[in-house]
């Protein structure tokens, strides 16, 4: 299937506590708990997530938790206590599409910002549209933007490893990702720090190369 676009493909050893229950609150299938190993599979076009959750399903013993079918792009969550079941079940996608993680696009930083004591006013109106945890005036805000959208969710994972800092709001799919994390100043640069590094180790393929 050469004409499928790997978009996203990244593992997530350990789904940090934030993040999974971030992705309770969001998603609509078979929910994960802190500590389950992830998957994120997002392609182009969109359609063909249906058929490789199919793949990943029969395959492996994972369950979804994202299957997001939208106008231009689609992205599968799949996730097991068991890393090796997750594992298995990307490669069986690649192979399925007859591609290697080599072949996914490398992700693209577009956009990083850290905004230091943030304005009451400027927390209510992020915590007006958020899904996660509440930004709290006088904290420091980390705004990342990723190309492809599902990167996110590593970049997330990574900072929240690294750091004591809240998730107020990720998204996962779409043209671009996006995450926003809050927290004392000394907390969000390091949650930057891991989160910028972790993308950095990601190899791949340029998008539209």
């Amino acid at each position: 299937m050469s004409d499928v676009i790997l978009r996203t493909y990244v593992f997530l050893d350990s789904l940090q506590p934030q993040l999974a229950a971030f992705i309770g609150t969001t998603a609509r299938g078979f929910l994960p708990v802190a500590g389950d190993a992830s998957i994120l599979i997002e392609t182009a076009p969109g359609l063909i997530i249906n058929r490789i959750t199919d793949v990943a399903l029969k395959a492996t013993a994972c369950t979804p938790a994202i299957m997001v079918v939208e106008r231009a792009f689609g992205l599968l969550e799949i996730h097991h206590r068991d890393k090796g079941q997750v594992i298995d079940g990307g490669h069986a996608v690649l192979a399925h599409l007859g591609l290697s993680e080599a072949d996914r696009v490398k992700p693209r930083v577009v956009s990083d910002q850290i905004i230091r004591a943030v304005e009451p006013y400027h927390a209510q109106v992020i915590n007006k549209m958020r899904y996660g945890d509440q930004l709290l005036a006088g904290e420091s805000l980390f705004i990342l933007e990723t190309e492809p959208a599902g990167y996110i969710a590593f970049a997330a994972n990574e900072a929240l490893k690294a750091a004591r800092v809240k998730l107020i709001d990720a998204s996962l799919f779409g043209a671009y990702g996006r995450l926003y994390l809050s927290g004392d100043e000394a907390q969000i640069d390091a949650a930057r720090d891991a989160a910028l590094r972790g993308l950095k180790t990601l190899k791949g393929r340029e998008l539209g190369a």
